[in-house]
């Protein structure tokens, strides 16, 4: 057994703490651009990418908040505050208790604010530290950044380390209603956000959003299991056989990450080799991989339950080439790859083997999203 948090390392210098804020803000805005190609393409729902880009834009606040929390990393404050832990093996985000500090300082936030001077307050008094006393005024740009960060947590809409679901109408087919359902986690495991989509059908006499008693245990069923270490078929075919009125057509697991630089991460594979290879100009030496699992219903059974009565149950389509589908659990897989011109480049020019069938989303600094 080894020890995961090996694998973890703390942001210490300055500069290198701030280009890494700085490459997730410039990669999660790409993601929303990925997410619109997606869309045009057919490859997700309207409603879809509306969902997915609000976890995005989710971790592009989470983001944004840390940043200001570690602005003054590295730097003498007079108080010892930490540094940004990241997993640089497994998936070159920040590890999950980065989350679950924010979101107990999130509850804290309003009681922090009201015993900090305002911003104005303490830019006046740099002011008068740089002037009248010639002096870097350290502490006061760290009081500063403090509350920019409470400031960002007040401000809400932050990807959590859960994300309970949400529960949405989409219309009725014959006297059932349909949903659907959405929500994310942080995997603790392997520190990578994971959103979840699934459609269903409902035969109960209370819409389920509206039913007290249904629907805080189907939040409660599905956030026990968002575990990356489950398999989708697992996941539905639990959810199938707990609750009888509800009936699952279609899953979708979304895993955002790893994401793959030169100068943060240790991941073996191709991609390390490509990227020290390219030798991109800075912001530019990265890649992000993106997986989406899809599980659907292929038909519906009925199975006693009791003695006068039958329920249904649902059959799930799982892939048929190669034995895949009863090892991944789903009925389709599509791994893809996000990265900008250059790397892009070199990986065409190596073309290393097990990239064949993995899209490539080709970004440039303009903001324009090619696939290959």
């Amino acid at each position: 057994m080894t020890d995961p948090t090996q694998d973890h390392v703390g942001l210490t210098d300055t500069f290198a703490s701030r280009r890494y804020f700085r490459k997730f803000e410039v990669i999660t805005v790409h993601l929303l651009r990925v997410a619109a190609t997606m869309e045009a393409e057919g490859a997700i729902s309207k409603q879809e990418v509306r969902i997915v880009s609000r976890y995005l834009s989710g971790l592009l606040y989470t983001f944004r908040a840390l940043s200001m929390k570690y602005l003054l990393v590295g730097r003498d404050t007079g108080r010892f505050f930490g540094s940004l832990a990241m997993d640089k093996r497994d998936s070159g985000f920040p590890v999950a208790a980065e989350l679950l500090t924010m979101a107990n300082d999130a509850q804290q936030a309003q009681v922090h604010l009201a015993n900090m001077p305002t911003e104005d307050d303490l830019k006046t008094d740099m002011v008068r530290t740089i002037i009248g006393d010639q002096a870097i005024p350290t502490k006061l740009q760290f009081a500063l950044s403090q509350r920019l960060y409470y400031e960002e947590l007040l401000k809400g809409q932050l990807f959590w380390a859960r994300n309970d679901p949400e529960c949405h109408w989409i219309g009725n087919k014959g006297e059932r209603r349909k949903f659907m359902i959405h929500w994310a986690v942080y995997d603790s495991q392997i520190n990578l956000p994971v959103i979840y989509l699934m459609q269903l059908e409902d035969s109960g006499k209370t819409a389920l959003p509206k039913d007290q008693r249904r629907w805080p245990e189907v939040q409660a069923h599905l956030m026990a299991q968002s575990l990356g270490g489950l398999k989708l078929v697992t996941i539905a075919k639990g959810f199938d056989q707990d609750f009888d009125d509800l009936h699952p057509k279609h899953m979708r697991r979304i895993h955002v990450g790893p994401m793959y630089s030169s100068a943060y991460t240790e991941q073996s594979g191709p991609l390390r080799q490509v990227l020290e290879d390219a030798q991109s100009p800075q912001g530019q030496d990265w890649a992000l991989a993106w997986t989406t699992e899809e599980l659907e219903s292929e038909e519906v059974i009925e199975e006693r339950a009791g003695w006068f009565s039958t329920v249904e149950r649902e059959v799930f389509a799982l892939d048929p080439f190669g034995g895949q589908g009863a090892e991944t659990g789903a009925t389709r897989t599509q791994r893809s790859i996000i990265l900008p011109q250059r790397p892009f480049q070199v990986l065409a020019e190596r073309n290393p083997p097990g990239f064949t069938d993995v899209r490539k989303f080709v970004v440039s600094k303009a903001g324009q999203v090619l696939r290959y």
